[in-house]
């Protein structure tokens, strides 16, 4: 598990974030850089307060179903 603090526009907001998920990019991947990348992932697409507190990986593409293809362009 990780945790994850977002500081942006004056606030901030706290995660717990679980890294459940296999396949490629994510077997090749560091865990901490994928956590770091699926951030960036989500903040394009939602504001930080709208990211779940505590979540596992796996639960991103139920709501964003393109995350699995395109996680590898915030990667690196």
């Amino acid at each position: 598990q990780f945790r994850v603090q977002v500081r942006e526009g004056g606030s901030s907001t706290s995660h717990v974030v679980k890294v459940d998920v296999e396949g490629e990019p994510f077997d090749s991947t560091a865990a901490h850089d994928l956590v770091e990348a699926s951030f960036r992932f989500l903040l394009d697409r939602e504001p930080k307060e709208s990211i779940m507190s505590r979540f596992g990986l796996s639960v991103i593409s139920r709501y964003f179903p393109e995350y699995r293809s395109k996680i590898g362009e915030y990667l690196g």
